[in-house]
């Protein structure tokens, strides 16, 4: 069965790139950041290539790498470089996880955001959020963005300490379903995330 979702969260360091392994485990996904600034860091696909080296993902390269830990427009600039919507082609893998940069209006260039990139590539979307509070509002604000765009949301996923009266909101509120939910682990390992089930899949 093909599986093709664009990963974005409700902010930056929310857990896209562990729920993206999971994701590429699931589903025997192929991987791919077409945008990754902060490299100087480590980069998101030595990550998903590290949880996932035994289950044969393919860890694609990405478009652009950016050293400096900025916004990518930012990043890009002081490099001397611009993003460019041509250069970002959706790889012919039949089934693929795609994961942006930060949320959904980071600027990617003076004119562009990642919710343009989104519009681009054409993918279903999978928002991953905190447990946390303030999640609810995070959320349903993202949720929001990407419908104003006519983006299609194919669910939620929750990273963190369960907490099922936000989880509960989400779903009710934001009108979506809460795929999936990763809880805090003492280690971040392909066989943690292997024991870790979809909620539900629809």
């Amino acid at each position: 069965m093909t599986h093709k979702f664009f990963i974005t969260g409700t902010d930056t360091n929310v857990g896209k790139t562990i729920a993206s392994a999971w994701l590429c485990l699931k589903l025997k996904a192929a991987y791919w950041k077409p945008i990754q600034s902060g490299a100087i860091e480590g980069c998101d696909a030595d990550t998903v290539a590290a949880l996932t080296q035994n289950a044969g993902i393919d860890v694609l390269s990405s478009s652009y790498v950016f050293q400096a830990p900025l916004s990518p427009h930012l990043a890009a600039a002081l490099e001397g470089s611009e993003i460019s919507f041509n250069k970002l082609v959706l790889p012919a893998n039949d089934s693929i996880i795609v994961e942006g940069a930060g949320g959904v209006l980071v600027p990617l260039t003076h004119k562009k955001l990642m919710v343009d990139l989104m519009q681009h590539l054409n993918l279903s979307t999978i928002v991953v959020a905190r447990t946390t509070l303030g999640t609810i509002n995070h959320t349903l604000l993202t949720l929001e963005a990407l419908r104003v765009r006519q983006i299609q949301v194919h669910g939620v996923i929750l990273n963190g300490p369960e907490n099922n009266d936000n989880l509960w909101a989400i779903e009710t509120y934001g009108n979506v379903p809460v795929i999936g939910h990763l809880p805090i682990l003492s280690q971040i390992t392909q066989q943690a995330l292997d024991q870790i089930p979809l909620r539900r899949y629809s």
